[in-house]
């Protein structure tokens, strides 16, 4: 088994029908990442690109996905640190670092910024080694 963080975007692939994890992994993730999943559906609904029953469709199957979601005092630490030495203002990109590089095995993101600044503290993995 191997154990993959996600990133929103990735989650967003998953439910959308475009990535299908083997069952045989273990998904985690900040537990920020169903607002951010949230708020990247509301906005497609908003701005047209989805209709409104896709978007809630989605929406559930977000809350059906198998991710195991951390916020505990040591990753948000850690996410305080990451984000003080990569220089960021905002800490949620190092929130998915984080959670990375002390529970997972390999980082799953189409974020360049996040994947370059990850390649300092953990494997990445491509969005198709979760369906191997």
């Amino acid at each position: 088994m191997t154990r993959y963080a996600i990133d929103a975007e990735v989650a967003l692939r998953i439910v959308r029908g475009d990535l299908s994890p083997d069952p045989g992994h273990q998904l985690v993730a900040p537990a920020v990442l169903r607002s951010h999943v949230l708020a990247m559906l509301y906005r497609d609904v908003h701005e047209g690109r989805i209709d409104e029953r896709t978007g809630r469709e989605q929406l559930e199957r977000l809350a059906e996905l198998k991710v195991r979601l951390l916020g505990d005092r040591v990753s948000r630490s850690v996410a305080w640190k990451l984000a003080a030495r990569l220089g960021w203002t905002e800490l949620g990109p190092a929130e998915y670092l984080a959670v990375a590089s002390l529970q997972a095995d390999a980082l799953v993101t189409t974020d360049e910024l996040l994947a370059a600044a990850a390649r300092e503290v953990i494997p990445l993995a491509a969005p198709r080694d979760l369906e191997q």
